[in-house]
């Protein structure tokens, strides 16, 4: 069985490519930050920066949505390569083929490490509370009645 799960940071925006052809797809490389369990005997922090890439409708996501420092979880399964280089010289690649991604964090708490919230990642304004409504003190928002026909998840 060949299955990762990942939780980290990204490095910075994805990197997005269309291929070439009439079905051009999306391609969508980026670099994760994953913590590492253990720190170093000074107590200094380590991490390991791991290669993903994403296909299609999940680059797609990537693209829109992800930006440099936003926490994100991330399936897949690793795929291991080689190719050629300019020099001639043989490099071998470990990359991460997405299956699923997704956000690891709220909005805010991305907010404080850096990483500015674009347009893209604003929920659609039908489906936004109005502001005078009051949290129910368990970090979840009421959804106010006669909403429901709205969602897009009914």
């Amino acid at each position: 069985m060949n299955k990762v799960i990942l939780m980290g940071r990204l490095t910075r925006d994805p990197e997005v490519r269309y291929s070439a052809g009439d079905n051009s797809m999306a391609i969508a490389r980026y670099t994760l930050a994953v913590d590492r369990r253990f720190n170093k005997r000074d107590g200094e922090a380590t991490a390991d920066f791991i290669g993903c890439v994403a296909f299609g409708r999940s680059a797609e996501f990537a693209e829109k949505y992800f930006r440099q420092g936003l926490k994100i979880v991330v399936t897949g399964r690793i795929q291991t390569g080689s190719y050629t280089n300019k020099d001639g010289q043989k490099v071998y690649t470990t990359d991460v083929v997405v299956e699923d991604q997704e956000f690891a964090e709220s909005k805010a708490a991305s907010s404080e490490h850096g990483v500015m919230p674009s347009a893209g990642m604003s929920r659609p304004a039908a489906a936004a509370p109005a502001p005078s409504q009051a949290s129910a003190g368990d970090g979840f928002m009421n959804i106010p009645d006669g909403i429901d026909e709205e969602l897009p998840f009914n």
